[in-house]
């Protein structure tokens, strides 16, 4: 038998090489890895001893040649072929390890020329995967050293890698080779040629919508049924997801997460990352039903709790900080579907072990670091549509004070400028049309999804009512301009004493006038949040 191993990333190729030669294989190999193999102390034979041909075009070519794709795609079991190789004298290859040129890593980094990007376009290794997995019966293929242990270990109990092993194998081949070739076209068709190519010792302009998408998604489950029972679903990943996102979870304890939770989860989680202070968000269907902030979890919950409690029964509670003991009590009183945190105490999880349905998930909070264009990449949002999909930068933009724009001729105080702001950031997350009203760091009433923006407003007023709180001197946000005085004039009605929206439409003067006549401040915030 007879392995060839090719490898940029040499992460346990000479423990696996060790493992293959004590099981008599012979070891081939090319440049750098043949050397670290040799200095191992390991015998291995170059590619270019084999073929007969040196590597040339500094390396571009060295494994593309007959002999060793003739020894990987050869069938065993037809006459023929092994004629063929005994006529040629070329040798099976049995055992391919190959992990490919760093394209990914290479790209992502601030500055990458085109040059870059193009010398570490691998050609030989996919070529020899590909045909390797495409003769699965006869070719073990290794693509990741995560594979290497499963393969040494078949070895060793039974001196061959099952069948199963090795079409499991393939099929990890040609999802990496896809995801490879994904990754070159999205970088190569995001390039802005303009009206000439881009110089190869400088870092080319790069679009965040390529000519080309290339969505490259891992499963993480099957989900046992979708938002409605009859429907069919699964949980995917991005290939690379963005650190602090809700995929990156890890589950302590409770039920299977479904559909619906995983839907509102994220929801939950993206509006509690926007607050830097201990921030509790409660989600039911879609919507916060719930915000505030507070000194620590257990204010912060208690306070979003207020809100709505009718609606926070089964819903999905976010934190932003640790949760501790006397928290998890409180939160405990309530039916929950999932908590979510950055980090628990074990006194907090030790409260939660009764409840053994109550899906806990611990999720790292995202920290700052480079931006480029990958991780641009993974800040556009999809939506799927009719044979299509919608792509577009995500909604995050951040309000200051700087940003606003007071257009009455009332000013607001310190106090009603953090609770617009507040409110805004709420808003931001909440169906359109969106009506927020906020007090103090936490909301009082929130309106969402409705057609009418009047609607919205009333049910927030409405909402605030059933949960017995007073409206009296709030701040509101709306997501989008009013565009006649009667919104402004429902919201003041229900005690609102400070407003923010974007502003633009044609009749902001009659809003802008019709708050002066009030007797309320207004701020623009010159941008909208619309979320459907």
């Amino acid at each position: 038998m007879n392995a060839l191993l090719s490898v940029s990333d040499k992460t346990g190729i000479v423990e696996l090489a060790q493992a293959l030669h004590a099981q008599g294989i012979k070891l081939l190999s090319t440049g750098g890895t043949a050397k670290l193999l040799s200095e191992a102390g390991l015998p291995v034979t170059e590619v270019a001893e084999m073929t007969g041909f040196p590597e040339m075009l500094d390396g571009r070519v060295k494994t593309l040649h007959p002999r060793v794709h003739g020894g990987l795609l050869a069938r065993r079991d037809v006459p023929a072929h092994m004629a063929a190789l005994a006529e040629h004298q070329i040798d099976t290859i049995d055992v391919l390890v190959v992990n490919l040129y760093p394209f990914e890593a290479t790209v992502a980094k601030p500055g990458c020329t085109l040059e870059d990007a193009i010398e570490n376009i691998d050609i030989g290794g996919p070529a020899m995967v590909r045909s390797a997995a495409k003769n699965w019966k006869d070719v073990a293929v290794l693509t990741d050293a995560s594979q290497y242990a499963t393969v040494i270990a078949e070895l060793k109990a039974a001196g061959k890698v099952s069948d199963k092993t090795k079409l499991g194998l393939s099929i990890a081949a040609f999802n990496r080779i896809s995801q490879y070739d994904g990754a070159i076209s999205d970088y190569l068709s995001a390039i802005q040629i303009g009206e000439a190519v881009p110089a190869g010792d400088k870092a080319p302009t790069l679009d965040l919508f390529p000519g080309q998408s290339n969505g490259r998604f891992v499963k993480v489950q099957d989900l046992r049924y979708g938002e409605n029972s009859h429907q069919s679903a699964a949980l995917y990943r991005d290939l690379y997801p963005a650190p602090g996102s809700l995929v990156t979870a890890k589950q302590l304890q409770g039920k299977e997460l479904s559909y619906n939770n995983i839907a509102d989860a994220d929801a939950a989680w993206e509006c509690v990352k926007s607050f830097n202070t201990p921030a509790c968000v409660i989600v039911k269907h879609a919507n916060p039903c719930g915000v505030a902030v507070g000194a620590n979890a257990l204010e912060a919950y208690s306070k979003a709790f207020q809100t709505d409690p009718t609606s926070a029964f089964g819903g999905i509670i976010a934190l932003n900080t640790e949760l501790d003991e006397a928290g998890a009590q409180q939160i405990s009183k309530q039916f929950v579907e999932v908590l979510m945190a950055p980090s628990f105490t074990p006194a907090a999880l030790e409260v939660f072990k009764s409840k053994v349905n109550v899906r806990i998930l611990q999720i790292d909070l995202p920290k700052g670091g480079k931006t480029d264009w990958e991780q641009g990449r993974n800040a556009v949002d999809m939506k799927r549509i009719g044979s299509g999909i919608l792509l577009q930068t995500a909604d995050n933009h951040e309000l200051t004070l700087a940003d606003l724009k007071v257009v009455t001729q009332k000013q607001p105080t310190p106090e009603q400028l953090q609770d617009l702001l507040f409110a805004w950031t709420v808003a931001k997350y909440v169906k359109s049309n969106a009506i927020v009203f906020c007090k103090g760091g936490m909301t009082m009433g929130v309106g969402a999804g409705q057609m009418s923006r009047l609607d919205s407003a009333r049910i927030a007023s409405i909402k605030a009512q059933h949960a017995s709180l007073s409206l009296a001197g709030t701040a509101v946000a709306s997501d989008a301009f009013f565009p006649f005085r009667d919104g402004l004039d429902v919201v003041v009605d229900a005690g609102a004493t400070c407003v923010i929206q974007p502003g633009g439409s044609m009749r902001d003067q009659e809003v802008i006038d019709a708050a002066d006549e009030r007797g309320v401040a207004m701020v623009f915030s010159g941008v909208r949040h619309f979320r459907h």
